[in-house]
């Protein structure tokens, strides 16, 4: 779709900004209005979407949960002498 929103969520990202959230959002109603800066009489509605578009992302990622799959997690191993070995 549009290649210049990235993936927010961990492990892509541990914290997103508002910044990014608000890039993203932008970037989506750019790409489905068709609009890289609409004029005056459609500001208000694309602003209005922008707004709709990253409160939506922002409770998107608050709720998501997302499990590690089984190749991103770190697996230790505890040697005897207390030390630890992450592989």
């Amino acid at each position: 779709m549009c290649r210049s929103i990235k993936t927010l969520r961990a492990p892509y990202v541990d914290d997103p900004t508002d910044d990014d959230i608000q890039a993203a959002a932008l970037q989506y109603v750019r790409k489905i209005s068709g609009f890289r800066a609409p004029g005056r009489s459609n500001a208000e509605v694309f602003d209005r979407a922008v707004a709709a578009v990253a409160d939506a992302t922002r409770d998107l990622l608050g709720e998501l949960e997302v499990r590690p799959s089984a190749r991103a997690q770190v697996h230790e191993h505890r040697h005897a002498d207390g030390t630890v070995h992450a592989h």
